[in-house]
């Protein structure tokens, strides 16, 4: 009886030691983004100087964040888009962000009078965290969130408003 005891007790040990040791484990071929379906909470910075998390964004707004480079063509092309057709986005707030140094994001800032677009923020953000998060190939990247700052699509490379708005309506 002794015996079967002892056994027993090996078995709860070793069960518990291991249900100890589990961890959850995250797919290792997702990018970042879709292990953690949110607004990225890095510290971006404005063309004041300002730091600002997604804490500082509007609640309970459908939310694209748009990934640029300064100097991409197809991020410029995008980008007067959208300025060109900015109604479509007015209950959508609009996160620019470039990995590149504030300095170059404040002409680019400058260059399309985003002051004038109070649903716009742009920022900076040079540790390219953003990158790696969003696991970014290609330029732009916009990333739709919903109003619960929840991941609902992503764009990498050049994409078409109408894309965009059937993810927004």
């Amino acid at each position: 009886m002794r015996r079967y005891l002892l056994l027993l007790c090996c078995c709860c040990l070793s069960f518990m030691l291991q249900a100890q040791t589990r961890t959850v484990s995250v797919p290792k071929d997702q990018p970042p983004y879709l292990q953690y379906p949110i607004v990225p909470s890095f510290p971006l910075t404005l063309p004041d100087g300002h730091i600002i998390t997604k804490n500082d964004l509007k609640k309970n707004v459908k939310t694209i964040v748009f990934v640029f480079s300064v100097d991409c063509d197809h991020c410029k092309h995008l980008t007067e888009e959208v300025l060109k057709n900015i109604d479509k986005f007015k209950k959508t707030q609009i996160l620019m962000v470039t990995p590149f140094q504030p300095e170059q994001m404040k002409v680019y800032y400058n260059n399309y009078n985003i002051k004038n677009y109070p649903n716009i923020i742009m920022a900076s953000e040079p540790t390219r965290q953003i990158m790696y998060f969003y696991n970014l190939h290609y330029f732009p990247g916009l990333f739709i969130y919903d109003k619960k700052q929840q991941f609902v699509k992503g764009f990498e490379g050049t994409v078409k408003l109408d894309e965009l708005q059937e993810y927004l309506n």
